[in-house]
C-alpha cells in the first residue's frame, strides 16, 4: 500500500478581521499591471492583509529584497502576536470558489509531503507540469528561511475521472462546519470553506490512496509550482540538520496547497501569452516564422503597433510546439537583449502591444484531457505554458500554516 501523500493539517485562518482585505490574489498575477496592485494597496490600507506577507512580482525590479523579506517576517509575527489567526486542527478544508463567470470550482486544502515532490523531471508522486525557472526560486527560498508561516496560492491536480475524492463531499457540504464565506476583491468572485475532519478526512485519505494505486504520479502541479519548488529547496536544505526521526514530524517537511480534480467541469486551461519589449517586431516575426516547423497544427497570432498576423506551426503535441517556441524566444532574447513577460489574457496582450518596440504573441490553449498523459509520458511543459483559468480565477491567499519550530 502506498503512503499518504496528502494529509490533514493544522490550518490557521484569519479571525475577527475583514476577510476581503486579508485575501489578495497570487503574487505572480498582473505582473505588468502596477495599477492593479496599487488599487489593492489603496483598498487594504492599514488593515491586516496577506498583501503585507508577499512580494507581488510587479514590484520585483523596484524594491530592496532584504528589506521586503524582513517586512514580511514582521507582518507575520504581528499577526500571531495580536491573535489574528485561529487554528483549525488536523483538518482538510473543502473550498468552493465561485469564479467571476459563475462557475464553481471545488477543491480540498491540505498538506503534501515535500519528499514526494520533484520539479527536475524525475518520476515522483507529485510532479511539476511546467519547467521550473530556477532564478525565480531564490527570493521565495529567502522568505521561507526566516518566516514563521506559509501562505499558499498553490493548486495541484489529481487525475480522478471517476470523481471519488472531492466530489462526494460536495453532496454533504451543507452538513460540514462553515469556516468562511465572502466576496473576493477586484472581481475575483466568491469563496467559501468548510472543515473536513475525523471520519470524513479518513475517507479522503483512503480515496487518495486508492487513486495513487492506479498511477505512480498522484498529483501534477497546476498553479504555484515555483512556490512549491521553493518549499522543496528549503526543506532539502533544512533537513540536513535533523536526524530521520526529527525529519518525520518537522512542519517544513510539508506544504499547504489546494487540490482540484482535473475533470471538474469548471477547470479550464488558458494559454499564457508572451509580450516582448524592446524588440524590432518585424525582425522578430521574420526570424520566428523561419525557426518554427511549418504546418497547420497550431496557429499563433502576433500583434504590434498598428499591425497583426499569424504564424502556423506543425507539431504532434502542443507541448512540442511550446518547447520550440520557448527555445526560440530564449535564444532571441539572449542575442538581442529584449525583455519577455508572460501575460494572462488576450486583451492585456493587445493593450501592451501598442507600445513602441513591443510585440504580443497570443498562443492557443491546451486541451485538459491531454494534461496527465502528456506530463507523465513526455515530461513537463516548458515554462509558462498554460494557466488554470483567467487571471482573476487564480487562488487568493487565505489559509496559513506554521512551518517553523522554536529551535529553527
Amino acid at each position: 500500500m502506498k503512503k499518504d501523500i496528502f494529509t490533514p493539517a493544522d490550518i490557521l485562518l484569519p479571525d475577527g478581521i475583514s476577510l476581503e482585505d486579508w485575501s489578495v490574489i497570487a503574487c505572480d498575477q498582473f505582473s505588468s499591471e502596477l495599477d492593479y496592485w496599487e488599487r489593492v494597496r489603496a483598498k487594504v490600507g492599514n488593515s491586516p492583509s496577506t498583501l503585507n506577507m508577499i512580494i507581488p512580482e510587479a514590484y520585483l525590479s523596484d524594491i530592496n529584497i532584504e528589506i521586503e523579506v524582513n517586512k514580511i517576517r514582521d507582518a507575520m509575527e504581528m499577526c500571531m502576536k495580536q491573535g489574528l489567526l485561529r487554528e483549525i486542527k488536523d483538518s482538510f478544508i473543502l473550498v468552493e470558489r465561485t469564479l467571476p463567470d459563475g462557475r464553481v470550482r471545488r477543491g480540498l486544502v491540505g498538506a503534501v509531503d515535500l519528499d514526494e515532490y520533484d520539479y527536475s523531471g524525475d518520476k515522483a508522486a507529485i510532479l511539476a507540469s511546467e519547467g521550473t525557472v530556477l532564478d525565480r526560486l531564490p527570493v521565495r527560498v529567502q522568505v521561507r528561511r526566516i518566516v514563521r508561516l506559509e501562505l499558499p496560492h498553490i493548486i495541484a491536480f489529481i487525475n480522478d475521472s471517476e470523481m471519488t475524492v472531492i466530489e462526494p463531499l460536495s453532496y454533504k457540504a451543507d452538513k460540514l462546519p462553515l469556516l468562511y464565506d465572502f466576496a473576493l476583491m477586484e472581481g475575483g468572485g466568491r469563496i467559501s470553506g468548510r472543515r473536513v475532519c475525523d471520519s470524513d478526512a479518513d475517507e479522503i485519505m483512503a480515496s487518495m490512496r486508492a487513486l495513487h494505486e492506479k498511477s505512480d504520479s498522484l498529483m501534477i502541479m497546476g498553479d504555484g509550482n515555483h512556490s512549491l519548488a521553493a518549499a522543496k529547496v528549503y526543506w532539502d536544505e533544512l533537513k540536513q540538520s535533523y536526524n530521520p526521526a526529527e525529519r518525520m514530524n518537522h512542519p517544513a517537511r510539508k506544504a499547504l496547497l489546494e487540490i482540484n480534480n482535473v475533470y471538474d467541469p469548471s477547470i479550464s486551461f488558458e494559454a499564457i501569452h508572451r509580450v516582448v519589449f524592446n524588440v524590432d517586431p518585424a525582425d522578430f516575426v521574420s526570424k520566428f516564422s523561419r525557426a518554427m516547423p511549418a504546418g497547420s497544427d497550431y496557429r499563433l497570432y502576433w500583434f504590434s503597433r498598428g499591425e497583426s498576423g499569424y504564424i502556423e506551426v506543425a507539431a504532434d503535441y502542443i507541448g512540442d510546439m511550446l518547447t520550440a517556441m520557448q527555445e526560440f524566444i530564449d535564444e532571441y532574447a539572449s542575442q538581442t537583449g529584449c525583455h519577455v513577460d508572460y501575460i494572462h489574457g488576450e486583451d492585456t496582450v493587445k493593450k501592451l502591444a501598442v507600445e513602441e518596440r513591443c510585440l504580443g504573441l497570443v498562443l492557443p490553449a491546451m486541451d485538459k484531457n491531454e494534461f496527465f498523459e502528456t506530463v507523465t509520458a513526455r515530461g513537463a511543459f516548458p515554462k509558462k505554458s498554460f494557466s488554470v483559468g483567467h487571471a482573476k480565477d487564480k487562488r487568493y491567499y487565505l489559509e496559513c500554516r506554521e512551518i517553523m519550530v522554536r529551535s529553527d
